[in-house]
Order: C-alpha cells, then sequence, then structure tokens
C-alpha cells in the first residue's frame, strides 16, 4: 500500500508515533488509509449538511476494513458570491481545491480517497485532484435541495429569489411578496433545486462514473443519499486492493459521454470549462471540437429548472441519470459502453434502469432536435463561444441588436435596473474574463434581473464571462479571445449591430473589416491588475476559456 511509506519499518517509528497520537491501534495502523475530502461549511447550502455524510463514510471505511481520516477543503457558494467582487474567487477555487486535494492526499501517502463535494465549482476541483493523484477514489455528491412552497406556488432558488428581484422592480409583485418568496425559496440544505452547475457536475461525474449510481440526483436530505454514502466509503478497502485508478475509468469514450448527457439534459455552460479542465488533468486530448461535433447528433430528452418547473426531484423520480443513461444508449452509437468505479457498465446501467418517459423523453420524440447546448463561431469569437439553448426561447434563434457596452458587470446592473436597457439591446459585458476579471465572474444577476423584467425575449447579453447554470435568456459567454487579450469583444462600441444566429452557430459583430482594423490600431485593453494575493497568481496563470480556463 501507499500508507506503506509512512507505517512499515524501524526507521518510521516516529511516523508511527504521530499516528498513534492520533488514536490510531495496533489493528487499523494495518489497514488502508482512506482520506476524507470534506468541503463541509456552515457557509455553504449545500454543503451544511455533510457532517451526518461523513459519518456514513467513515463508518463504510471502517465496515469495509479501511481506516478513515477526515480532512477539509475550501468551499464557495456562488449564490452567495454572485453580483461583487467575491465571485472573482469561484471560478479560481477550482484548481485551489485540487491543489489542496493533491497536497494533504500526497504529504500523507493515504492509499485512496473518498471526494465528499456538491457545488459548482467543487465536484471539478475534486475530479482534477483525483486524476492527477490516480489513487483509488470515488465522488460523493451530497446531492440536491427540495424544491420550496408558498401559497400554492412552487420555487426554487433562481424563480424564487434572482427572478423575483426582477418582478419586484417592474411592480408585479409586492415588496412583501418578494420577502415571503426568499424565505421559502430553499426550503432544506442541499444544491439549488434546477440543473444548474452543481447538479450538472454531479451527473456528468455519475455518467463518467466516478460516482455510485443514483448519486447525482438523489436528495441531499434523503436516507438514499446516507446510504450511498455508507456504500461509497464500504468499496474503499476492496478499490486499493484492486488498485482501480480513477485514470482507469476516466478515459476519451467516458468524457464523451459525459458529453452527450451533457446536450441532452441541456446542462449548465460551466460544464464545458469543467470537463476541458478534468480531461487536461488526465493527458485526455479533448477540445471544443467535440462538444460541437456531439451537438449535431444529440437532441435533448429532458428540461429542467430554470428552462422549466421540472425539478431534479421530478428527475429522480422518473429514474435518473440511469433513466437518461437508458434513454441514450444504443441510440446513438457515440455513447460508449464505459464502467463505473465499481465494474458496472453502461448496458448493465440500462439494461436495469426505470424510466418515465414522460419525463425524460424518448431519443426518437425529444423535447427538441437541438442540444442543451452549443458552441458559437464568428468573428466576434474566432476561438468559440457558449450557449445553453435549452434556456432560449426559441423565438430569438435568429437576434439582432444594437450594443450596449459595459466594461464591468456592475455598470450593466446599473444600467438594466435605471431602465436605460432596452427591448434590441445587446447587452455586452467584457474584461470579465479568466485573466480581465480576473476570476471570469458569472453574469447570473444581470441575466436574472432581465427575465425578471420582461426583457428575457427582447434583449441578448454577451460576455467573455461566464454564466450561473440558473441562467436563462439569450446569453452567450466564454467568448474567445477575451477583451484583455485583444479579442475582437474590446472594439465594439454602443450603438453597432449584433448578430446572433443559433441555429447556424454563429455571433458577429456587423462592423466591415476596415473601420475594425482602425479601431484595433488605437485599441488599448483595460488592465485589471491585481498587484498579489491568489488572484494575482490565478490571474498570471491561467488559460483562455476555450482551454478550461486552467491554472497551470
Amino acid at each position: 500500500m501507499k500508507s506503506d511509506a509512512i507505517k512499515i519499518g524501524v526507521e518510521h517509528a516516529p511516523h508511527r508515533a504521530l499516528l498513534y497520537a492520533g488514536g490510531l491501534s495496533d489493528n487499523n495502523i494495518k489497514k488502508p488509509f482512506i482520506g476524507i475530502a470534506s468541503s463541509f461549511t456552515d457557509l455553504v447550502p449545500g454543503h451544511a449538511g455533510m457532517r451526518d455524510l461523513e459519518r456514513q463514510i467513515e463508518k463504510g471505511i471502517h465496515s469495509g476494513g479501511g481506516q478513515a481520516y477526515i480532512f477539509g477543503v475550501p468551499a464557495v457558494c456562488d449564490g452567495i458570491a454572485m453580483g461583487h467582487s467575491g465571485m472573482r474567487y469561484s471560478l479560481p477555487s477550482r484548481d485551489l481545491i485540487a491543489d489542496c486535494v493533491e497536497s494533504v492526499a500526497s504529504a500523507h501517502q493515504l492509499d485512496g480517497l473518498v471526494l465528499l463535494t456538491n457545488c459548482d465549482k467543487i465536484t471539478p476541483g475534486m475530479l482534477i485532484a483525483a486524476l492527477r493523484l490516480n489513487i483509488p477514489s470515488i465522488i460523493v455528491t451530497a446531492g440536491p435541495s427540495l424544491e420550496g412552497h408558498c401559497k400554492g406556488e412552487t420555487l426554487t432558488f433562481i424563480r424564487g429569489s434572482s427572478e423575483a428581484v426582477g418582478r419586484y422592480r417592474i411592480g408585479e409583485i409586492t415588496l412583501d411578496k418578494l420577502q415571503e418568496m426568499e424565505h421559502y425559496a430553499c426550503p432544506t440544505y442541499g444544491a439549488c433545486q434546477g440543473l444548474y452547475t452543481a447538479n450538472t457536475m454531479a451527473c456528468l461525474t455519475e455518467v463518467m462514473g466516478m460516482s455510485l449510481s443514483g448519486c447525482a440526483t438523489a436528495s441531499a436530505v434523503s436516507a438514499k443519499k446516507r446510504r450511498i454514502a455508507f456504500d461509497s466509503g464500504f468499496i474503499m478497502a476492496e478499490l486499493v486492493k484492486q488498485n482501480i485508478c480513477p485514470r482507469d475509468i476516466v478515459t476519451k469514450d467516458s468524457l464523451r459521454n459525459a458529453i452527450i448527457m451533457d446536450l441532452a439534459l441541456g446542462g449548465s455552460t460551466n460544464s464545458i470549462l469543467h470537463l476541458l479542465a478534468i480531461a487536461q488533468s488526465a493527458d485526455i486530448d479533448l477540445s471544443l471540437d467535440d462538444f460541437e461535433e456531439l451537438s449535431y447528433k444529440i437532441p435533448q430528452i429532458i428540461k429542467l429548472d430554470p428552462s422549466s418547473t421540472l425539478t431534479m426531484t421530478d428527475f429522480d423520480n422518473a429514474g435518473g441519470i440511469a433513466g437518461a443513461i437508458k434513454t441514450l444508449y444504443k441510440q446513438t452509437p457515440e455513447f460508449k459502453n464505459t464502467k463505473n468505479i465499481i465494474g458496472q457498465t453502461i448496458e448493465e446501467i440500462a439494461n436495469f434502469a426505470w424510466v418515465d418517459s414522460s419525463v425524460i423523453k424518448p431519443f426518437n420524440d425529444p423535447i427538441t432536435s437541438n442540444p442543451g447546448l452549443a458552441i458559437l463561431h464568428g468573428n466576434l469569437a474566432p476561438e468559440g463561444a457558449v450557449v445553453k439553448i435549452s434556456g432560449v426561447d426559441k423565438d430569438v434563434f435568429e437576434f439582432q441588436g444594437r450594443a450596449k457596452v459595459f466594461n464591468h458587470e456592475e455598470d450593466a446592473m446599473k444600467a438594466i435596473v435605471d431602465d436605460v436597457v432596452v427591448a434590441g439591446d445587446v447587452v455586452v459585458i467584457r474584461y470579465e474574463g479568466p485573466k480581465g476579471g480576473p476570476g471570469m465572474r458569472e453574469m447570473l444577476a444581470p441575466t436574472s434581473l432581465l427575465v425578471g423584467k420582461g426583457l428575457g425575449k427582447k434583449c441578448a447579453l454577451i460576455t467573455d464571462g461566464r454564466f450561473s447554470g440558473g441562467t436563462r435568456g439569450l446569453c452567450i459567454g466564454h467568448i474567445c479571445p477575451e477583451a484583455c487579450m485583444g479579442g475582437v469583444i474590446g472594439l465594439i462600441e454602443d450603438g453597432d449591430e449584433i448578430k446572433i444566429n443559433i441555429n447556424k452557430r454563429t455571433i458577429d459583430l456587423l462592423v466591415d473589416e476596415e473601420t475594425l482594423n482602425k479601431r484595433k490600431e488605437t485599441f488599448k485593453p483595460y488592465k485589471n491588475d491585481v498587484p498579489r494575493g491568489y488572484l494575482s497568481k490565478y490571474q498570471k496563470s491561467v488559460s483562455q476559456a476555450n482551454k478550461g480556463a486552467i491554472a497551470q
């Protein structure tokens, strides 16, 4: 075992002395050392219930023949970090989490890992670490929250708070009603109830094979989730014995299966950043070309909040990821028969799955022939941009409007609040990319405000930043190159016409080449240099969004 490096031999008496100081017994020192990387924190509602899951995992590890050690990693709640400078730390925290897990597991020569996670950047951060370390590992995602209810109205986080702000500002609801809704929007701990980034990544983790079947959709407050936590710990000693490692499970085929599922479900656009980064950590060649290729072949088979009123609870009751696998497998040759961490194949999961086809639509009778996500190109995004098609009304798949340009999210928010942004506008928010931000902030606040004010079908919003999985409306993100790197988005001026065509997968600035060349001659990118601290390190090393926004 890897841990033999700190517990076998006379020369390791000092190591054993320290281990015994922690209460380790003579019997358990012979067992595999299994780390429980826990992202518990009271600050993040999606993680506040993890103490119980830690206990279940620990009991499972000890029952299965291992010795458990819990250690902590940071977690950021995107909802709480949203709309202010704190959001600059959200995406960078993914790489910080990976570094933390790698550091602790390597320093203490752990034999295996159970990675307890839930929210947006924590799950991909832990996957990146697992693939770097390549020691036996399994992911436990803590699960979604239950939906809220307020006087006969079913609420989710986005509809019950972010979009409700817009409804209040146009006089559709009172301040008392807004305050009532915010109290009931999130009635339990757990990840936000729709297919936002946290739940998207949980679903893709299960498809990739790094969590047990059913883990992605089981509610955070369910007995099912507690059983999955126990079982995940229980199998770890056997995984160590057989030396089954993440790179045995996460392959090019399993990553492409994850892309197929992402497209079929209409997941968060953030998943594209994360899958690219996960692939790089495993030395797997994955690019936007894979997303683009598959997007023409995969229809959308389910639509969840924020694009519909269905929630993760409905998805779980309809068969969850296993039901979606049953619907997709054998219907498209691109969906490969990979295996999960306990050796179950995609075919076996599909054969035993149950599916409610009124929720998870058949492959040959989908919600739409379009995928949930798409990659756009054009003179405005020569290296790509992303759109969540599932959140866009088909009436605005082709949209042309006049640019209103802002160099910061806060300026755009003020303009929307003050009614400066009107129907027919394309809101341009730039210098919010990985380097330009730095940190590539999410634009949930302005997009939710547009929807809440009734402009979701009448305006577009484009940015070199990114969007929350809870975003809906005509929103184009990850525009590459970003403004601070000389991207065309930095050359846009107020009043310029911008044309978006989702059917043709294009986004173009309708300004002639001669004019653009003149603008380039005098263009001086805005610099938002950070002099010190973690964001300074991140800004210096981070790649562009089309490469996964990875800090090297």
